[in-house]
């Protein structure tokens, strides 16, 4: 964080001081919620969870290097007391990041938020120091978290806004204004709590409402009801996506033999080759979004294209791909699943295993409300079609739907299975894997399947670790 002394912060955040015997004293280091990240200089943020009490910890973190602690009572050591934590966490951001000289950069989108955000990022910083959200960190705590990180160096700061109904992204658009605001997609992630696509669209255009007249609104050109943001903006639009009518557009869009994408890339400044180190044709949509950012911030369209095909995956269990000395290629994608990104998935899983077996080992996508039934029918004959060799629906209910709507998709029943765990799931496939074989795992973050993938990496013969 950028210094600034324990009274200034008192000041912003409107706390009181107590056990401070010097308030000028600065914060020189990291502002954190987890006191395992506690350095020399930081100010440790205490909240109080479910399970624990960040309060709890204060005479610890003081003593490992905190220079106090914001917190909603007195503690005994240093404190900068306030009322409300959060709220006071987000004041504190939003004063930072008034006084920093880093252009904003702000994205949405109901599926590929972090896989763009990480490739916007790693365009960026071949350009100029860069900060960014950590895996997906998009709330009103991660949010101001990574806010705090960038210094006085940072020139770009690119932040993941996530929403869970009406007025989030607002919210985190006020404490962080973005000079661009990009928008991915509309899809069905999350629907069962906004209650339709409609709705989902009025919360994510919250981003765009919000730039300033000089701003730009990135918009996916491919998306009618991204598109249909650009009357709800004043700021500048900039559209990307296959569309001929994109300003930031991709011809020739075709699959290495390995299923990582490749392109042309058009910007109104010219154009270049891309061929991506990520896999799936989802992630042209995700680069062109990073283009079209990189593009208004005065990048080429060789220097795009450069930096595109150089980016790997920053955030854990995206598509992570390891391949086993026996040959068996392992797809953790586990980190989370929707409708969209689980039919990506499968997509890149069919792409990579040409000549090969295939297995898709696939649990519950969340929160789909009354969708749930016909999503995971529709998911498990869309494996069918693909020609998957192998399904595997690990799980309760919503397992069982995945594995009906395979069987029900024709006579491909014997090919697909239900089981009730993951360690199940693990003893399954260690009987009948060979030497070849590619498998894709995902679902939901709460259904854990990355401890599917976890134990076929690293080959143990034991249980699957319980989290």
């Amino acid at each position: 964080m950028i210094a600034l002394s324990l009274a200034e912060i008192a000041s912003v955040v409107g706390g009181q001081t107590h056990d401070i015997p010097d308030a000028s004293v600065q914060v020189t280091g990291q502002v954190v919620r987890d006191s395992r990240e506690v350095e020399p200089g930081s100010l440790f943020v205490a909240f109080v969870g479910e399970r624990v009490d960040g309060h709890d910890f204060a005479a610890d973190v003081v003593a490992a290097g905190a220079v106090a602690v914001l917190a909603s009572r007195p503690v005994g050591v240093p404190a900068i007391v306030v009322d409300d934590v959060l709220l006071a966490l987000g004041a504190l951001a939003r004063h930072v990041v008034a006084r920093l000289g880093a252009t904003l950069v702000a994205l949405t989108g109901s599926a590929g938020k972090t896989s763009t955000k990480d490739l916007i990022a790693q365009v960026l910083r071949t350009k100029a120091p860069t900060v960014f959200t950590p895996g997906s960190l998009n709330n009103e705590i991660g949010l101001p978290l990574t806010a705090l990180s960038a210094t006085e160096e940072t020139r770009f700061l690119v932040l993941e806004m996530g929403a869970r109904g009406i007025g989030h992204i607002r919210y985190l658009a006020d404490l962080t204004p973005p000079k661009i605001g990009l928008v991915l997609n509309v899809g069905t992630a999350h629907i069962g709590e906004f209650g339709g696509r409609e709705q989902i669209a009025q919360a994510k255009g919250e981003l765009v409402e919000g730039l300033p007249e000089d701003g730009t609104a990135v918009l996916n050109a491919d998306d009618p009801l991204v598109r249909a943001m650009a009357s709800r903006t004043k700021a500048r639009v900039l559209l990307f996506g296959e569309s001929d009518e994109a300003d930031v557009r991709a011809e020739n869009v075709r699959l290495t033999g390995n299923g990582q994408p490749s392109f042309s890339l058009h910007t109104p400044t010219g154009c270049s080759e891309v061929t991506m180190r990520l896999y799936g044709e989802h992630h042209v949509s995700n680069a062109l979004a990073a283009a079209a950012v990189a593009h208004e911030l005065g990048m080429s369209a060789d220097e795009i294209a450069t930096a595109l095909s150089e980016a790997g995956s920053l955030s854990r269990w995206r598509m992570e791909v390891t391949e086993r000395p026996d040959g068996v290629t392992v797809v953790n994608d586990a980190y989370n699943a929707n409708p969209e990104s689980m039919r990506a998935a499968l997509r890149a899983l069919a792409a990579m295993g040409k000549g090969r077996r295939t297995w898709a080992v696939l649990g519950q996508m969340a929160e789909l409300g009354d969708e749930a039934l016909a999503e995971h029918d529709a998911v498990g004959r869309l494996a069918v079609r693909l020609n998957v060799s192998k399904l595997v629906a690990v799980g309760g209910r919503e397992a069982s739907w995945l594995q009906l709507g395979a069987y029900n998709e024709g006579s491909w029943g014997e090919e697909s299975v239900h089981v009730s765990d993951a360690q199940s799931a693990v003893d399954l496939l260690r009987s009948q894997l060979r030497p070849g074989d590619v498998v894709l795992v995902k679902a939901s973050r709460s259904v854990g399947l990355e401890r599917v993938a976890q134990a076929l990496v690293e080959g143990t013969e034991g249980e699957v670790a319980v989290r």
